[in-house]
């Protein structure tokens, strides 16, 4: 699929390794992404999916991090995250939510698959071990949805490889390599942004979203 990297993503994964600002920054991650998601969603159900957003989003985090640990890059463990939410998107019939079509589901699961059964990943069973005990917060389901999806938010064709869009609109297969010079201060919820001011670094007033999840108005993920 297709991401956007920056400065703010290798921010954000340095953050979340480091002890003492990883509870804000997974913190500001997750408020983001729901925020975004919810943005995704049909007006009609956005406030009833909330919970269960934050209790995905918060599992994705470390999904990411055991994913960097396995050896994937910055933008291949940030898009497993996304693949997970996109699988539980489906799930549910949140066919609106979706950044890829339900019929390259497979197509992404496969490229990842030794991950995925690793970790007991399915796209029945989105988080696998990553799945919290007590399980995610109950939302309703739109399986009507499926009969006939849209996916408004979705663009397909990009499922063979990770696709970065770099700062300067580049399309990079595979994604950049992790630069220097390294701020955590700008990572996710660690620089005190408002909500406004993440949303927008984020990937704007389209809806698009940060590190693990969203797409901009040009069909790039975040």
């Amino acid at each position: 699929m297709k991401l956007r990297q920056n400065a703010r993503h290798f921010a954000s994964r340095t953050a979340l390794e480091t002890p003492v600002v990883r509870s804000v920054a997974k913190s500001g991650l997750v408020r983001l992404h729901t925020r975004v998601f919810l943005k995704k969603a049909a007006p009609e159900h956005a406030d009833e999916r909330e919970a269960h957003l934050d209790d995905l989003f918060e599992a994705t985090v470390d999904t990411y991090l055991r994913a960097l640990n396995d050896g994937y890059s910055e933008a291949e463990a940030r898009e497993i995250t996304h693949i997970q939410a996109n699988f539980d998107f489906y799930n549910h019939g949140w066919t609106e939510m979706m950044e890829f079509p339900a019929d390259e589901l497979e197509a992404h699961y496969d490229r990842y698959r030794e991950f995925f059964e690793r970790w007991d990943i399915t796209i029945d069973e989105p988080l696998g071990q990553f799945k919290p005990p007590e399980g995610l917060t109950e939302a309703p389901s739109t399986p009507e949805q499926l009969e006939d999806p849209e996916h408004p938010h979705a663009e397909g064709g990009f499922a063979d490889d990770v696709y970065v869009e770099t700062e300067s609109g580049e399309l990079v297969v595979g994604g950049q390599e992790e630069p220097d010079d390294i701020d955590v201060s700008q990572a996710v919820g660690v620089r005190g942004e408002t909500a406004v001011d993440a949303d927008t670094d984020a990937g704007g007033d389209d809806g698009s979203s940060s590190e693990a999840s969203g797409s901009s108005s040009d069909g790039s993920r975040d």
